[in-house]
């Protein structure tokens, strides 16, 4: 559970804000514990919330990530136990994502023998390319799609991935670097990710929904 990020877009360390009376982090250590056999959350290093993450969020481990993404994914499969077939990777900001879209990119690998499964939607808006304030371009958006978290690995495939520095913007595309296929289920429109302040009060909106 990758909850080390600045929060410099949201204002603040979201992950660690109220959503619903708890932490926003702990609604996604909640909803993974449906299919795992332990969670470890990654918080920011230097903010004294090391400590508190265990208690407050409820994850089995606790431990400091790294100045990107990519470090905190490292620092967080670093704890994980050897004897793990198939890991999880999801972004403690959103909280939102409900027990079924984890079991659904789990089973696509335990059972459906994928190396890797993300969540994905369909992208129904138009797209177009800008510069200087100015459309240069509009982009087909056939076959694009949006992608989620949680995503599942087959646990020697992530460990690979994650050998070398490579950065991006999340850990499909590492294993796309791999040349391995990346096997794609459906995303859930209520999984929001939380990068405005406004977003947590959509969250808060959107909790009746979400299957708990």
């Amino acid at each position: 559970m990758v909850a080390g990020g600045s929060g410099q877009r949201f204002g603040g360390r979201k992950q660690f804000l109220q959503l619903a009376g708890r932490p926003v982090a702990s609604w996604s250590v909640a909803a993974a514990r449906a299919v795992s056999d332990g969670v470890i959350l990654v918080v920011p290093d230097g903010d004294g919330t090391t400590g508190v993450g265990a208690e407050a969020c409820g994850a089995d481990t606790v431990v400091t990530g790294g100045a990107a993404r990519a470090d905190s994914v490292r620092a967080g499969l670093a704890a994980v136990p050897e004897m793990a077939e198939v890991i999880v990777v999801h972004d403690a900001a959103r909280p939102l994502a409900p027990p079924s879209l984890f079991a659904a990119v789990v089973d696509a690998v335990r059972t459906g023998g994928a190396v890797c499964a993300i969540p994905v939607l369909a992208v129904a808006d138009t797209l177009k390319r800008t510069s200087e304030g100015l459309v240069t371009s509009t982009v087909d958006r056939d076959g694009l799609v949006s992608v989620q978290t949680p995503q599942a690995f087959a646990a020697e495939v992530l460990r690979k991935a994650h050998q070398g520095e490579g950065r991006t913007t999340d850990d499909a595309g590492l294993v796309e670097q791999l040349g391995l296929p990346v096997q794609t289920v459906p995303g859930d429109p209520r999984n929001l990710k939380l990068t405005r302040p406004d977003d947590l009060d959509l969250a808060e909106a959107l909790l009746d929904g979400v299957e708990r």
